[in-house]
């Protein structure tokens, strides 16, 4: 077994990517601490445009009419939060699932760009952020989870998601991980 804490180590600038996960207009109006979550996920967006770490958001986009399967709903959340808007540098990819990985180059782009540390923040902990997280482990990257950068629209699920990773992969306050970015 790994040691979880052992695994810090390897978060640099250099190998690193931030996620901002889902960070739409309905959703960010419907979690439990909408302030304090878009105050952390700022620090975090500024640390990484400050230390050149390449920042990815992600998009929920509805499946086109026809294509839309009969057992899930087509639901459009919105635009990309103003207040973390991003910048032309940034990439935005839009997806269909709860994982970053299927129907997206995010792989390509990751194995491309020589990142093996995915810093993961945004909308919901619970779903999107724990299924790629654990879908970028087993596809051998590292993931981190910016434990004051996720949130969800259940807190007890937010908070045993986060108990649940944090055996798995680290789970990081920002200001460990910007003291990482900062070496």
């Amino acid at each position: 077994m790994f040691n979880v804490e052992e695994l810090k180590k390897y978060v640099t600038r250099n190998n690193s990517v931030l996620v901002v996960w889902d960070v739409q207009e309905a959703l960010v109006n419907s979690i439990f601490n909408k302030d304090q979550f878009l105050t952390k996920l700022k620090e975090l967006i500024s640390g990484a445009r400050k230390y050149g770490v390449p920042i990815v958001y992600t998009k929920i986009t509805p499946y086109p009419e026809k294509f839309s399967p009969p057992f899930r709903r087509s639901w459009n959340p919105g635009d990309i939060y103003k207040d973390v808007y991003p910048e032309p540098s940034d990439v935005v990819l839009n997806k269909h699932t709860t994982s970053i990985f299927v129907g997206t180059p995010f792989e390509l782009y990751l194995r491309n760009a020589g990142k093996n540390v995915i810093v993961f923040t945004g909308i919901s902990t619970d779903i999107g952020v724990e299924t790629s997280a654990r879908h970028a482990q087993a596809l051998g990257f590292l993931p981190v989870i910016a434990k004051e950068a996720v949130s969800s629209t259940d807190k007890d699920a937010h908070e045993r998601s986060l108990a649940n990773m944090s055996r798995l992969f680290p789970v990081m306050s920002n200001a460990e991980i910007l003291e990482a970015w900062a070496k």
